[in-house]
């Protein structure tokens, strides 16, 4: 569900006119609407009220904002972080350390000390060497540091191969043929206090029985370690996926009516996967999605610069580029584009979407059949709320872009645009 939609012809965010938008801020922009924030956050929480003691972290990789942040500890969630930097945004935030769990393969001594003096909930453990390490920064520190250890499950869920998290092959996490082992080792550590397990099978999952066979293969070692070490949590991490074709339709309640529903898992289908085992359990669970608060919740706004046709191929050039957002070219991604004027005609043009990036891989769309677009008009790129610009830089000296948070009949912008002298801030020629 998301809160973009046409009303009179013109595509709106919310109560407001994306025109608007881009007339006031320029594009390329962000835009976010904090009403499909809060809505999906509370629909999936609602979806899990079987599971009494609960924690859903945010993963706030996928957008990391302030306000949308912010938003987000106001609902009461917690957050799933993998750097100081993001633990750092989430206090400016208004959120709490004791509600936020530390992920990530490569932790500094730096990050580690910090997150420990901040009150940590938990690190979530992804080697033995890292058990070493956490254990002496935490005896230096003159604290205990609360640990996870990261178990993969080595369920094959249907994802890119970028995003596939919890096979063998990947470099997250400890292998469950060794995971009771490494518990062992952890609990003869003095500075380290076992708190829970850890999973996370990979990311935009759109079927619910990966998720339930990850946790059926990990339950035996969950109710071993509950009697040896008294766990108190079980995170089966996120993963819950978006839509990213038709999105627009996915903005309208009664499409979950339709035959497209089978494209998407709801928070209630995997709800429905996952509570009976876990409550079995008793103990606290986390969950940790990311993409699916945010995902549908942001959209990219674009200028057309120009046309350009060859003897095969017609193009259209926009003026955001892979450097705002990377998606289509890091991954095969789909966004839907959508002009902010609704067209007048049914007439579509087969072209490719491109940037003005100086590569080849510069592209939003490719061979895709769009309704057709001249020089000056506007579009928005959907489902852009997630490893958009989070993911953006500074390539080719293109300044960062805006982003607008879009609450109600308010548009604020939440970050200002880069100027040409902040993108040479703290560079120096040498004399």
């Amino acid at each position: 569900m998301h809160s973009f939609r046409y009303i009179d012809g013109s595509l709106k965010c919310e109560d407001v006119d994306l025109n608007e938008i881009a007339s006031a801020v320029g594009t390329p922009v962000y835009v976010y609407s904090a009403e499909t924030i809060r809505g999906n956050f509370r629909r999936l929480d609602a979806a899990l009220t079987p599971l009494a003691d609960r924690m859903i972290c945010y993963a706030m990789k996928a957008n990391s904002n302030l306000s949308v942040l912010n938003l987000l500890a106001q609902e009461g969630a917690g957050f799933d972080i993998v750097s100081g930097g993001e633990l750092f945004r989430v206090l400016k935030a208004g959120g709490r350390a004791d509600r936020c769990t530390f992920a990530g393969v490569g932790k500094t001594a730096e990050e580690i000390d910090y997150a420990l003096r901040q009150g940590i909930y938990s690190f979530n453990v992804e080697s033995e060497e890292e058990l070493e390490r956490i254990n002496e920064v935490a005896g230096n520190a003159g604290l205990i540091a609360p640990i996870a250890i990261r178990v993969n499950p080595d369920v094959d869920a249907p994802t890119h191969k970028y995003i596939s998290t919890g096979k063998s092959k990947n470099k997250f996490g400890i292998g469950l043929d060794r995971a009771a082992s490494v518990y062992a080792r952890a609990s003869a550590l003095p500075n380290l206090r076992i708190r829970g397990l850890q999973t996370h099978i990979g990311s935009q999952i759109l079927k619910a029985p990966p998720f339930a066979e990850a946790i059926r293969k990990l339950m035996p070692l969950v109710e071993e370690l509950k009697t040896a070490y008294g766990l108190e949590f079980f995170s089966i991490g996120g993963g819950v996926g978006i839509v990213y074709h038709d999105a627009l339709a996915s903005g309208d309640p009664s499409w979950w009516k339709s035959g497209a529903q089978s494209d998407r898992i709801t928070p209630e289908d995997y709800g429905a996967e996952v509570i009976e085992p876990l409550k079995a359990l008793g103990l606290r669970i986390l969950f940790e999605p990311g993409r699916f608060i945010v995902g549908n919740a942001g959209v990219l706004l674009s200028t057309v610069l120009y046309r350009k046709s060859t003897p095969t191929k017609n193009f259209v050039v926009v003026d955001a580029g892979m450097n705002d957002l990377i998606r289509p070219a890091l991954y095969e991604g789909h966004h839907e584009i959508e002009p902010l004027i609704a067209p007048k005609t049914d007439q579509l043009e087969k072209v490719d979407v491109v940037g003005p990036v100086c590569e080849s891989g510069d592209f939003f769309a490719q061979d895709r059949e769009i309704p057709v677009l001249a020089p000056g008009d506007r579009i928005a790129l959907m489902s852009a709320g997630a490893y958009g610009f989070v993911m953006a830089s500074t390539y080719n000296s293109r300044p960062l872009l805006p982003e607008v948070l879009v609450d109600g009949e308010r548009s604020i912008v939440v970050r200002e645009r880069q100027t040409w002298e902040d993108l040479i801030r703290g560079e120096k020629i040498p004399n």
